[in-house]
């Protein structure tokens, strides 16, 4: 199934000069969206984790899918002020913007082995973060998995020490 005709560019968003993948239309499609959780399932599936983590909010879609169907935990990771327990937090940047995010203190137990993802790897900042979280929380990150990857970005020179893997690339 070709994934990237289910996704569409949106230009100048969320500002001007960004080419923003909207995923709305390959979650609407069943087969699409079905076919694109089974394939991030078998990329996560490699590294064998017992916990994944993703950034709301498009993340949290594909994660907790994953996540189910591996029979493994799910651990969201938020904008500020939207975990009700204690949080530790990371900062780090976008390609247009300075950003924030935590992750509840209890979330993992040391040596958890945890695979990042979400919808799309653009710069890295996101997934470096929190990669970032997972680590001060004593977690071993075993891997890294996206839907998309913004490869003309290359967000891997970022996240070199980690292994990254993505369905789609752009």
């Amino acid at each position: 199934m070709e994934l990237k005709s289910y996704i569409r560019d949106i230009p100048d968003f969320p500002t001007k000069g960004v080419l923003f993948k909207d995923i709305t239309p390959l979650l609407k499609e069943p087969k699409a969206f079905s076919f694109a959780v089974d394939k991030m399932s078998e990329l996560v599936s490699e590294f064998k984790p017992n916990i994944i983590v993703a950034a709301e909010a498009r993340g949290f879609i594909f994660a907790s899918s994953v996540a189910y169907k591996l029979g493994v935990g799910f651990v969201p990771i938020r904008k500020p002020g939207k975990l009700p327990y204690f949080t530790v937090s990371e900062e780090y940047y976008l390609e247009y913007a300075k950003e924030k995010i935590e992750i509840h203190v209890d979330a993992l137990e040391p040596d958890n082995r945890v695979v990042v993802t979400d919808d799309i790897l653009a710069t890295g900042g996101t997934a470096l973060a929190m990669s970032h979280l997972v680590e001060k929380l004593g977690g071993i990150v075993s891997g890294m998995v996206f839907l998309g990857e913004l490869s003309f970005l290359e967000p891997r020179k970022k996240l070199k020490e980690y292994e990254v893997r993505s369905v789609i690339t752009y």
